[in-house]
């Protein structure tokens, strides 16, 4: 922008996106030695989704170790790290978080997570109904069993924590330039050389797509493949409560599709409803910033209703506003880091489906230790870009399964349960002959991938059966197919299992 110097002509790395991925990327890489970098944003730093997000800071939830120590990283970041660097403050405040189990099937898998997540570190604790009480008054506890509570999680503000990755990364030597759009990719036998700018070509060694929402746009423009895609996203902020206290930890009770924590003098209710609206599947305005989507208040009311049962008083204050804003999500709720496949030094760092706050300080290390090193220190093989395939990044595909993703964050996670939503992409040749037989099938890498053959003679239903952290109802099926293979024969359709073709003078080489 004019109130820039004149953009450079040439750096080692440019990193499009000044959201909190994108500057904790241009942040790390120069921590790292890096300093020839430039943090490109086409508006205002935050004016994507960052400046909306609720700001949850949770350690507690994730079964990968992985993004359990990105979340507790990225927390060392907001709590001290980052304003002993800058003087900042990015607004953290360790009001604890308390995850609320009801049923059978949130409590198992609570108790799994949390010796899970004890065993890296994570000081969480098993309450009781009152001591949830306790920690939040005005909650309603008759059906809840247990809550699983970490004194120390909280929340951050997500502007502030952004302008203090922006401070700190300047302050090592980064150049930061916003109202510069990305236009296109200049590239060279399959690998990166510069960028197309609205402000002219700038030649680079390495480029980071951290564009949020727009990631998969911007990834066309190359032939880059990020199969993330927008939802409605939204929060509700009631008047002035008295009886609230800003002290209060944030309590998420998933089987009401909410989390809920103070904000403005009285309670924030944020909602995961189980069917969640796409929006702007063709493509997202390049000029949407700082935006607001019209609340769907009919579609809404339901699960505002069941979300604010969980604090009852929130139904006798009136609704100051219902918050509506865009948030983007993969078809398998993993985000998408790493190098991309078709191109050599494109990297991606987007589809963080609204926990980018959470492990924004984590993904950015991660991707500039890949950058720097030519590989990552951790295990990142669940956010490779190389999971995704084309045809998931369709208007199609994307718009029917963004509808289940987003609500899918809150649901139990058995390991039964069923995708749904586009369905039916890729079968085998052998697919209508398995059905006949009484294939159920399961969404398997886009594959119809068999599970279990249900007994279709005796009217048996191919069907996932009841949801359980146990042996599921047709477990005997599994058996039977097992002692088969191991008295006699089987045959069995891999369809869904990657082949590769490697030929020429030094394939055997290669391949030794």
């Amino acid at each position: 922008s004019s109130a820039h110097p004149p953009l450079p002509s040439q750096a080692r790395v440019v990193v499009c996106g000044g959201g909190i991925v994108g500057s904790s990327v241009a942040y790390h890489l120069a921590k790292l030695g890096w300093t020839d970098v430039l943090l490109l944003e086409r508006d205002k730093i935050t004016s994507g989704t960052t400046w909306h997000a609720a700001g949850l800071m949770v350690t507690y939830g994730s079964l990968s170790e992985t993004s359990t120590e990105m979340r507790k990283y990225t927390k060392e970041l907001y709590s001290h790290i980052l304003e002993e660097e800058t003087g900042l403050s990015t607004g953290f405040m360790p009001v604890g978080f308390i995850e609320l189990a009801t049923d059978a099937g949130y409590l198992e898998e609570y108790r799994r997570v949390a010796a899970f997540n004890r065993k890296l570190g994570v000081d969480v604790h098993e309450i009781s109904p009152r001591e949830v009480q306790e920690l939040f008054p005005l909650c309603r506890i008759d059906d809840v069993l247990a809550g699983f509570y970490v004194k120390d999680d909280g929340r951050v503000n997500p502007v502030d924590a952004t302008a203090a990755f922006v401070r700190a990364a300047r302050n090592r030597g980064v150049k930061v330039a916003e109202g510069i759009s990305v236009t296109g990719m200049l590239t060279e036998r399959g690998k990166v050389i510069g960028v197309e700018t609205s402000a002219g070509n700038i030649t680079c060694e390495f480029f980071v797509n951290a564009a949020g929402m727009w990631a998969r746009q911007l990834g066309e423009l190359a032939g880059v493949t990020v199969a993330n895609q927008a939802a409605e996203h939204y929060y509700l902020l009631t008047e002035p409560m008295s009886d609230v206290g800003v002290e209060w930890p944030v309590v998420e009770d998933p089987s009401r599709h909410t989390y809920i924590r103070p904000e403005g003098g009285g309670l924030m209710v944020g909602l995961f409803e189980p069917e969640a609206a796409s929006w702007c599947v063709p493509s997202i305005p390049n000029d949407f910033s700082f935006g607001e989507i019209e609340p769907d208040w009919d579609r809404m009311a339901p699960f505002l209703e069941t979300a604010m049962g969980r604090v009852p008083r929130c139904l006798e204050v009136g609704a100051k506003k219902l918050f509506c804003g865009p948030e983007s999500f993969t078809p398998d709720l993993a985000p998408i880091v790493g190098e991309a496949p078709e191109l050599k030094n494109y990297y991606i760092a987007a589809g963080m489906n609204s926990i980018g706050i959470l492990t924004g300080g984590g993904i950015g290390r991660n991707l500039a230790q890949n950058i720097v090193d030519g590989h990552p220190d951790v295990d990142v093989t669940a956010m490779l870009p190389a999971r995704l395939h084309p045809y998931q990044a369709t208007p199609a595909y994307r718009g029917a399964r963004v509808v289940e993703s987003l609500g899918k964050v809150y649901k139990c996670h058995y390991p039964n349960r069923p995708t749904d939503t586009a369905r039916n992409v890729k079968r085998s040749p052998l697919h209508e002959r398995l059905a006949v037989r009484g294939a159920y099938f399961r969404d398997v890498s886009g594959w119809e991938g068999v599970d279990y053959f249900a007994d279709i003679a005796s009217g048996e239903k191919p069907e996932a059966g009841e949801l359980t952290w146990r042996r599921p109802s047709w477990f005997h099926r599994w058996a039977a197919e097992h002692q088969a293979c191991r008295t006699a024969c089987a045959l069995i359709d891999m369809s869904f299992m990657s082949k590769f073709l490697v030929q020429g003078r030094d394939a055997s080489v290669v391949l030794d």
